[in-house]
């Protein structure tokens, strides 16, 4: 039986709203153990428009010596966010996050309302390939080489 993202994937994970504080952002982090946050268009409609990963807080926050305090959500998302649907094959999903060397891949249903995550951690845990979770990681872990 072929795997879906459902079968993986964690669900109904906290959004932040682009008006929402730079600092409050890792503070969720924090609290909820995870390494990125979707941004949602409203809590209510939880429409996907974009996500903020530690990465980025650390790139956009910390390397520009911004002030996370009057700095918003929107002004330092990723916009370009890469999902798939819950009733997508996980290969798809595997092959995408390999190919965008991302760690997360939100999951959301026909309107772009974000119903899912799967983050590596849900991989690792929950997927019983040895061999396909040492490929997965290895390919997203792999530095680009840099163009000169």
């Amino acid at each position: 039986m072929t795997k879906t993202c459902l079968d993986i994937m964690t669900k109904d994970p906290f959004c932040c709203v682009p008006t929402d504080t730079a600092q409050r952002v890792p503070q969720l982090m924090r609290d909820r153990d995870v390494g990125a946050i979707p941004i949602c268009e409203s809590h209510e409609v939880k429409r996907l428009i974009g996500i903020v990963t530690d990465r980025d807080l650390a790139l956009r926050i910390v390397a520009a010596g911004c002030d996370p305090k009057s700095t918003c959500a929107r002004d330092v998302m990723t916009r370009e966010v890469f999902s798939c649907r819950h009733e997508d094959d996980l290969q798809k999903a595997l092959e995408l996050m390999e190919r965008r060397q991302v760690r997360r891949i939100p999951i959301v249903d026909r309107q772009n309302r974000i119903v899912g995550i799967i983050a590596q951690a849900d991989i690792a845990t929950r997927l019983k390939n040895p061999q396909t979770i040492s490929e997965v990681i290895e390919v997203i872990s792999t530095p680009r080489m840099m163009a000169a």
